[in-house]
């Protein structure tokens, strides 16, 4: 019997081995990029709103967008290169931005910041993809791609966040807010408490919610900065979680839209709201609640509470260094702080439900138990986990979906369920990755990326 032979390439190789490669596998994830880049870009223009790649010119030589999404890319490739080279990109993009703060400011521009860092990031991957060499230019390359999907998933979060309005002319926000009242209507009451707390506290909150990846951008040079003296990258840190979560949780935005408590049931429902009630009433219970149809501006980004999944993966990601040991004091207690900030915020601003929370954070740990310890492999023991995270995101969705109403009126019992659910999931959780045997085992290893 004939056996035909797999197909080599020159030098031997099959084309099977040759897709593996490093070199050819970021070719195709280049490609995929910008593929996805000015698929988005067309769409956007269509439908009149700006796209990523308008936005993306906009950092380079116009006025940015955020003034510290570029700047935390920007540091986030600093990891990948050395001291010396450090300090000459960093005064290169002070410079440039302060050229370009100076001419909008003479033109009577808004003040921004952002042209420098984008620019020199942009600057780091030629140079280092043309001129240097071996362990340096892999280095360097990784981590300015690292920074620049940073400031890309920002601009595709963009587009997405206006799709979600836009596929979606209807909101579940009734049921959502049928299921809250089993944990006690927590956006409710913090909503109040923020008023009552005054201008100063919200501004604190408001600052930690909207710079979340600054605080993200902080820890992961904290995990990444011994790759240029060691010369090896960790298995993971809390960039690959941040990544995939925002890859996967804005999906379901589409399945479960939900606006808001401030929106659906508050002032600034554009006249699409309930009734004016968020935070100084409740709304009545509505035993029949049927979806709303809402405007084609606000976006459908409640459930789940990326926000919450976000900082609890920064939270996660501070409790020990990437060899397992304990992280430093600073470190575990601003993590603590800023998820229970964030948290606040999401809340207190009246941004979520209570059910988008447990929901997000539910989504974090499922993530962060599939990506955490690659050398661990896929054993038993994380497709339980992981599983086990999927079977109770699914049931709480469904749940919120299908079951409000009895949640609602045995608040108590539906309550129980909810939070017993979130504690089985975190228990898990920690029992695997964060008991002494496991910690060691996970923390042991560092393997080159």
């Amino acid at each position: 019997m004939l056996v035909e032979q797999p197909r080599t390439a020159a030098g031997g190789a099959t084309l099977g081995s040759r897709l593996r490669e490093p070199r050819t596998l970021a070719v195709i994830a280049v490609v995929a990029v910008l593929a996805l880049l000015v698929a988005l870009q067309i769409v956007a223009s269509v439908m009149g709103f700006e796209g990523p790649l308008v936005s993306l010119a906009r950092d380079l030589v116009g006025t940015p967008k955020s003034m510290s999404v570029p700047w935390a890319g920007f540091v986030l490739a600093l990891v990948g290169i050395s001291t010396r080279r450090r300090v000459l990109a960093l005064t290169a993009a002070i410079g440039i931005d302060a050229v370009w703060v100076a001419l909008r400011l003479l033109d009577g521009s808004p003040l921004s910041f952002g042209n420098g860092p984008t620019i020199v990031l942009a600057a780091l991957g030629v140079i280092a993809a043309v001129r240097w060499r071996g362990r340096e230019r892999a280095d360097a390359l990784k981590a300015v791609a690292l920074g620049a999907l940073l400031v890309l998933a920002t601009k595709v979060g963009d587009v997405w966040l206006h799709l979600t309005s836009a596929v979606r002319p209807t909101v579940l926000d009734e049921y959502a807010l049928l299921a809250d009242h089993a944990l006690g209507d927590p956006s409710w009451v913090v909503g109040r408490v923020l008023d009552v707390l005054g201008p100063e506290v919200y501004a604190v909150l408001h600052w930690v919610y909207i710079e979340l990846p600054v605080a993200a951008i902080a820890v992961a040079v904290w995990q990444l900065r011994k790759v240029v003296t060691t010369g090896h990258w960790p298995s993971h840190y809390l960039v690959r979680t941040f990544l995939v979560l925002g890859l996967v949780g804005p999906l379901f935005y589409v399945l479960f839209p939900v606006v808001g408590p401030m929106f659906a049931f508050g002032a600034d429902g554009h006249g699409f709201e309930v009734g004016n009630f968020w935070p100084a009433a409740l709304p009545p219970i509505d035993s029949n609640p049927s979806a709303l149809t809402f405007d084609e501006v606000t976006p459908r980004n409640c459930m789940p509470s990326m926000h919450t999944a976000w900082a609890l993966a920064l939270f996660i990601h501070t409790r020990r260094d990437i060899d397992g040991s304990r992280a430093p004091v600073w470190m575990r207690w601003g993590g603590a702080f800023w998820l229970a900030a964030t948290v606040t915020a999401t809340l207190g601003f009246g941004y979520h439900y209570g059910v988008d929370l447990v929901a997000g954070a539910v989504l974090c740990l499922t993530v962060e138990s599939a990506l955490r310890a690659p050398e661990r492999g896929w054993g038993a023991f994380r497709i339980r986990l992981v599983g086990f995270g999927v079977a109770v995101f699914a049931a709480l969705l469904l749940a919120y979906r299908y079951l409000a109403v009895p949640m609602a009126e045995y608040p108590m019992a539906g309550g129980a369920i909810v939070i017993g659910l979130l504690v089985a999931v975190i228990v898990a959780f920690h029992n695997t990755w964060f008991t002494a045997p496991a910690a060691r085992q996970a923390g042991s290893v560092e393997q080159l990326a």
